[in-house]
């Protein structure tokens, strides 16, 4: 049934978030596809950690636990942008926001049962990253509320959408 894809639908417009803005274009050629290869590479490996080691190996234990500690810790890993020279203040707002999509991630897998949808949705995130128009921070904040409030309803909807069958 080509209907059951339209659940993936939120996790689309979750995944066009750098581009909510507009697009810029502001790298030369060499440094955008060496940037797109090394983020591919990112959203994949981070997947395979968070959700597909960490996550499958709890969610034996214990489901509920097993999905908070995959969104959080992946949310937390983030934290290194600080140490790579990240602004606080949207540093601080990724952790929140990278959280709430590993929510949203580890509910896609676990409904689904396969990672493709996260990684590719990670990876369109990661990649159009490099064409995100800068905004002030009153705009991040509110980027990062909406992206926050989607990822986590949409998890939730499909925990419980899951929970009825």
């Amino acid at each position: 049934d080509k209907r059951s894809y339209l659940y993936f639908l939120p996790l689309v417009v979750i995944s066009c978030v750098n581009l909510w803005n507009g697009v810029a274009l502001r790298e030369n050629v060499l440094h955008i596809v060496l940037y797109v290869l090394s983020m591919c590479f990112v959203g994949f490996l981070e997947e395979v950690i968070f959700r597909g080691f960490l996550f499958q190996g709890m969610r034996k234990e214990h489901v509920k636990a097993a999905i908070v500690v995959s969104s959080l810790t992946f949310g937390m890993g983030h934290a290194i942008n600080l140490l790579l020279g990240a602004p606080f203040f949207e540093t601080m707002l990724q952790l929140v926001y990278a959280s709430a999509i590993g929510f949203c991630y580890t509910a896609v897998f676990y409904v689904s049962g396969s990672l493709w949808p996260c990684i590719l949705s990670h990876i369109f995130v990661n990649t159009t990253s490099i064409f995100a128009i800068e905004t002030g921070d009153g705009m991040q904040f509110m980027v990062a509320i909406v992206q926050t409030i989607l990822s986590v309803l949409y998890g939730l909807w499909l925990l419980k959408r899951n929970e009825d069958r």
